[in-house]
């Protein structure tokens, strides 16, 4: 019999009790979870689906490849590109609207203006370079080289829309006192029609923007010109014209003259001693013949000869036949239409003047707007200027 000593080893050599029971147990718990797991399985699939099958099959499918991006469009090349000027420029050439840079918001934004449709028609560009002459006043009006002058450029062409029969009455309306108030005046300048013409007095501390404002919606400007009145307590301010100083009167006048651009004529503002006075008129007349400007009276003073003084001198002339606004109640004013109509109706034409306050522009704004409807044309001052008009009517 071998010893353990002599046997070979790992022949006929038995597990201790311990370790051989161990493996058995091992082996019974891995059959027991194996037969655990069939079970289950089984007992799911019958009690989803009869026959063991499941309900659904779910493929499972690869995602779909991302869509591909399209690529970006080419640069513009460099002659293509622009900074917003031409653009704009193009714009007021080919629409006829007027365009404003705004020096607010985005940097390349525009504010496009488009004029008055009721028949409105854009002024020319003021100042024009060949009416203009430099002085220690400011620009002043002149004649141009070309025989143009401020009085047939900046006047409104006349248009008649919609159509007015020939022969058809005509009325023009100038309301004067503007750049006085500046709220009143930016009022006045949106709420009457572009056919109603405007007086701006030489006072106002925004007159380079309120007479540009008004040329843009298409109102013909005049320059309301001070004078010396009989009663010197009712004088409006400094630089009035005097009535016994050639001399004076000429150097304030072109003061006045100074103060904006883009006026056809000038409007006396009181004056009842200065339109009354030949010597002081003609001074006014001659220098207004050799600028090429036009005079229009607001008919306030009976004394004045200021119409036959602008006649013996070439200059264009017309007086207004009343003042719409004498009265500031409303009644008043809509009676003082109600007569200038009948006057145009009567004389084929009639001017009206009115002040300028806010309670009669809104009464002239509304009987203008109905004027068409009645066969009657609103026509702007300067185009019932005496032997002028016809020849300024014509015009472009």
């Amino acid at each position: 019999m071998l010893d353990d000593l002599d046997r070979p080893l790992g022949q006929d050599r038995e597990p201790p009790p311990e370790k051989a029971g161990g493996k058995v147990w091992l082996g019974l718990l891995a059959v027991a979870l194996i037969a655990a797991g069939a079970g289950a399985a089984l007992f799911a699939g019958k009690s989803r689906a009869p026959g063991g099958e499941p309900e659904a099959v779910a493929p499972i499918q690869p995602a779909p490849p991302a869509p591909a991006v399209p690529p970006a469009p080419p640069a513009p090349p460099p002659e293509a590109r622009n900074d917003g000027v031409s653009t704009a420029q193009q714009m007021e050439v080919e629409s006829g609207v007027k365009i404003f840079r705004g020096n607010g918001g985005a940097p390349s934004s525009l504010i496009i203006q488009v004029p008055d449709g009721a028949g409105s028609s854009p002024l020319v560009p003021a100042p024009d370079r060949r009416l203009v002459e430099k002085s220690r006043f400011g620009l002043l009006p002149r004649r141009g080289k070309d025989g143009s002058t401020p009085a047939r450029i900046y006047a409104r062409p006349l248009s008649l829309q919609p159509p007015i029969k020939p022969g058809a009455p005509r009325i023009a309306i100038l309301v004067g006192g503007m750049g006085l108030n500046a709220p009143a005046t930016d009022e006045a300048i949106r709420r009457l029609p572009a056919g109603v013409s405007l007086a701006f007095a030489p006072y106002g501390d925004q007159l380079e923007r309120q007479t540009a404002a008004a040329r843009d919606a298409g109102h013909e400007i005049l320059l309301q010109t001070p004078m010396e009145p009989f009663d010197t307590a009712d004088s409006p301010g400094p630089h009035v014209l005097p009535a016994n100083d050639g001399a004076r009167a000429l150097d304030d006048l072109r003061w006045q003259m100074g103060r904006f651009v883009g006026y056809f004529g000038l409007v006396n503002f009181l004056g009842g001693k200065f339109t009354a006075d030949r010597a002081a008129t003609e001074v006014l007349m001659r220098e207004l013949a050799d600028r090429g400007l036009d005079f229009v009276d607001d008919g306030s003073s009976p004394q004045s000869i200021a119409g036959e003084v602008a006649g013996a001198n070439g200059v264009g002339f017309a007086k207004a036949d009343l003042r719409i606004d004498a009265s500031k109640s409303p009644e008043a004013i809509d009676a003082a239409l109600f007569r200038l109509e009948s006057l145009a109706r009567q004389q084929g034409v009639a001017i009206g003047f009115a002040a300028g306050l806010p309670e009669a522009n809104e009464r002239i704004a509304r009987f203008a707007s109905d004027l068409a409807r009645r066969g009657v044309a609103l026509v702007p001052v300067s185009a019932v200027l005496g032997a002028d008009a016809t020849a300024r009517s014509e015009k472009r």
